[in-house]
């Protein structure tokens, strides 16, 4: 599958760790079917807007920045999770008749997409909640570290336009931030990713994630979710959020399961980005991260955590 980058909107921005900065989020209260603060759709489909204050920006608003979007609302259960605990996290889409979703298309073989990751993009993880008849979703979630989280829902409800949705999330402790400076190179179990290419902001620009393992190229990568690879970025400053596919499908005969997969992202605009690459091989999924700046521009100068400090204490 040849594609661009696919673009969804969240929730509510917030500053992303600069010289060990945070901020706490505004967490959504119990169910209901109003909807909130401006977002913005993926790349490629038009969302319906009302004539609401909340929804009146462009709909070329970046992702990342909304709870509420074109009339589909997301609302948890409760915005508070134990640290270092698995703890249920539930949470509903309300459409534009104000009543919970209960039909979703199935997307790259799944419902529902939930990307959860804390405000300093440490801990990132990509899940796949249950869907209840009455419209609930769950899932098992253990954030081990505290700190402020954001959790995306990317999902197609049947008869609308694919849509992603974001709220915040809190664990209770003593938050310690992650410094990141720039790179290209992630090292994950044993294997070795290197991502090649640059990062053209308003532009389509090839990016190629490349797998090694003890110096030998994986050439046996096993399909994910229908895909060799799936690519999230996140922009540094809001956490403005894209999901990007890659170039070919397995099996179509064309695509080789790696050692390279290839990808064409439009970030839409400078800065810096924290991208994230979930890839398959003996039948386990693994995460790569990598900080890039989009041409012509640097990744900020950051302070690391004083000796001693982890990713954060427990409380």
């Amino acid at each position: 599958m040849n594609t661009a980058a696919k673009l969804s909107a969240y929730g509510a921005a917030l500053v992303l760790v600069a010289g060990g900065a945070w901020a706490t989020g505004t967490a959504v209260g119990p169910f209901t079917g109003e909807a909130g603060a401006l977002g913005g759709e993926e790349a490629g489909h038009e969302g319906t807007h009302s004539d609401t204050v909340a929804e009146a920006a462009s709909k070329d608003q970046p992702g990342g920045l909304a709870s509420s979007l074109g009339g589909y609302t997301l609302t948890p259960t409760a915005t508070t999770l134990t640290p270092a605990a698995s703890s249920t996290f539930s949470f509903r889409i309300s459409g534009p008749d104000g009543l919970p979703v209960t039909a979703y298309d199935v997307e790259h073989e799944k419902r529902m997409h939930l990307i959860v990751v804390r405000r300093d993009t440490a801990g990132f993880q990509h899940v796949h909640p249950d869907l209840g008849a009455d419209g609930t979703w769950t899932v098992q979630l253990t954030l081990p570290q505290a700190g402020s989280y954001r959790a995306f829902a990317d999902f197609a409800p049947t008869g609308g336009q694919p849509t992603t949705l974001g709220v915040d999330l809190v664990v209770p402790g003593d938050f310690q931030p992650v410094a990141y400076a720039a790179s290209r190179v992630s090292e994950v179990d044993g294997f070795r990713v290197r991502l090649d290419g640059e990062l053209t902001a308003g532009q389509s620009s090839k990016v190629t994630l490349t797998v090694t393992k003890d110096g030998r190229e994986v050439t046996d990568l096993q399909p994910y979710l229908g895909a060799y690879g799936h690519l999230v970025a996140l922009r540094g400053g809001d956490l403005a959020y894209l999901h990007v596919h890659p170039d070919g499908t397995p099996g179509d005969g064309k695509t080789p399961a790696g050692p390279s997969v290839v990808f064409y992202a439009e970030v839409p605009s400078a800065g810096t980005y924290r991208l994230f690459l979930d890839f398959r091989h003996d039948d386990k999924v693994r995460t790569a991260e990598f900080t890039v700046a989009t041409s012509g521009a640097s990744v900020p100068t950051q302070q690391p955590p004083a000796a001693g400090d982890g990713h954060g204490a427990h409380g």
